[in-house]
């Protein structure tokens, strides 16, 4: 992978526009790219004129930014821990999760710059989900399926607490710049699994019958007070209309999810 490639390329264009036209030097040499060491002042800079800083936030929003960080930063470790781990993932997939685990690091420094001192410390990581995939780093198929479902989890999680963030238009867009990133993480990581983009009722599809909290009410057809599996749509089924709508998932819904995977520091 391009070694010029950093953090910035796992933020939204417009996210990446506002960082870049602080840096004189960068838009001089006409690269978005920033090394690794001076990313955190220009987040910095992002964070105090776009955000306020963690101290100046609503503690609604620090509460979900706190959260978002927690699974982040999971992702992030597992996806770290995996491309360390030798003979793990094949070479026709390595720039696949090079991406991932690039993008999720981005997504950890800028939840961190942004809350500043409200952060929460890095908790410590059991990606073995306290022996549920013991064979997680060693074994592909486990590997790429443990991170289906923690990214499946991560989009519907976001989801589920934009409405918290509604006070505060930068963040709520920002954090939906992230789920939509999210999203096209899961379904490379499907393609990668042989699977479908999408999700029909709430089957986990090839998954063990552990990961089924991530699918659970994915079966959902009443949208915004309709049922649409009642308006007898022609040529359209139920399985159909649920692959047409995700689902979210409440903030205790995804603690339960990710609990096994977290081995300290998992806020209360």
């Amino acid at each position: 992978m391009d070694n010029n490639k950093t953090i910035l390329a796992g933020l939204e264009p417009e996210l990446v526009g506002r960082l870049v036209s602080r840096r004189d030097a960068i838009a001089k040499a006409g690269k978005i790219g920033l090394a690794v060491a001076s990313a955190p002042v220009a987040l910095g800079a992002l964070a105090s004129t776009t955000f306020g800083q963690g101290g100046a936030l609503p503690q609604v929003i620090v509460d979900v930014l706190n959260f978002a960080l927690l699974l982040e930063e999971n992702e992030t470790e597992f996806y770290r821990t995996a491309l360390r781990s030798r003979n793990l993932v094949p070479r026709t997939d390595r720039k696949v999760f090079e991406r991932i685990f690039k993008n999720e690091d981005a997504h950890v420094k800028l939840l961190r710059t942004v809350l500043g001192d409200k952060a929460i410390p890095k908790p410590t990581f059991d990606h073995t989900g306290g022996g549920l995939y013991p064979d997680v780093f060693s074994n592909y198929q486990t590997f790429t399926g443990v991170s289906q479902s923690f990214e499946e989890t991560g989009v519907r999680a976001y989801k589920g607490q934009a409405g918290n963030l509604m006070s505060n238009d930068k963040i709520l867009e920002t954090a939906l710049q992230i789920h939509s990133v999210e999203a096209r993480h899961v379904s490379e990581i499907r393609r990668v699994r042989g699977q479908k983009g999408w999700i029909t009722d709430s089957s986990r599809g090839n998954l063990p019958a552990s990961a089924q909290p991530t699918y659970d009410g994915e079966d959902n057809t009443t949208h915004g007070g309709a049922n649409l599996a009642t308006l007898n749509i022609p040529g359209i089924s139920q399985a159909a209309i649920t692959e047409a709508f995700d689902e979210p998932l409440t903030k205790e819904q995804v603690t339960a999810i990710v609990r096994p995977f977290i081995r300290s520091g998992l806020p209360a």
